[in-house]
């Protein structure tokens, strides 16, 4: 991990509403993540995996493990980048399993910054082990791309996120 001073990201990047389940801070049962930002190309998180989050008995829920990893690549793409993508493709390997009730940590670290496409490379780590890597795609889209797939207008709070 880079050796600069973590400079924190706003978690109302999006606006107070938004409806986030990765880092909405008022998601009703979402994961509320906070990020830092670590030199010009790496973001950092620390979670940590409660009751709620288990699928076999005392591990972390494998999807749930992939949208953490999710989230964190996208705010690489944010944080570092200034901009907002769409997952379009990732690949992840399980190491180890990740375990509940012991912290994560989260890197996030821009592989390839195109204009269209992004590529961000995730670690997550966990009592000295790295259960999870991954590599995150992300496509980026102007505004009227943005609005056809979310079909309906660009909120307000996103609006300086496109290319």
């Amino acid at each position: 991990m880079p050796s600069f001073n973590p400079e924190p990201l706003d978690p109302n990047t999006f606006g107070e509403s938004q409806p986030c389940f990765g880092c909405s801070p008022n998601h009703p049962i979402g994961f509320r993540l906070r990020f830092s930002k670590l030199g010009d190309d790496t973001v950092t998180t620390t979670f940590l995996p409660g009751e709620v989050h288990q699928g076999p008995p005392g591990i972390m829920h494998g999807g749930l493990v992939t949208t953490l990893a999710d989230e964190i690549a996208a705010w690489a793409v944010i944080g570092c980048l200034g901009k907002f993508g769409f997952t379009a493709n990732l690949q992840g390997k399980f190491s180890n399993p990740v375990r509940i009730g012991v912290p994560i940590e989260g890197v996030g670290r821009i592989a390839r910054n195109g204009n269209r496409v992004i590529v961000v490379d995730v670690e997550l780590a966990q009592g000295g082990l790295k259960p999870y890597t991954g590599q995150f795609t992300f496509a980026v889209l102007d505004k009227a791309g943005t609005e056809r797939l979310l079909q309906r207008p660009l909120p307000e709070g996103w609006e300086k996120f496109g290319r």
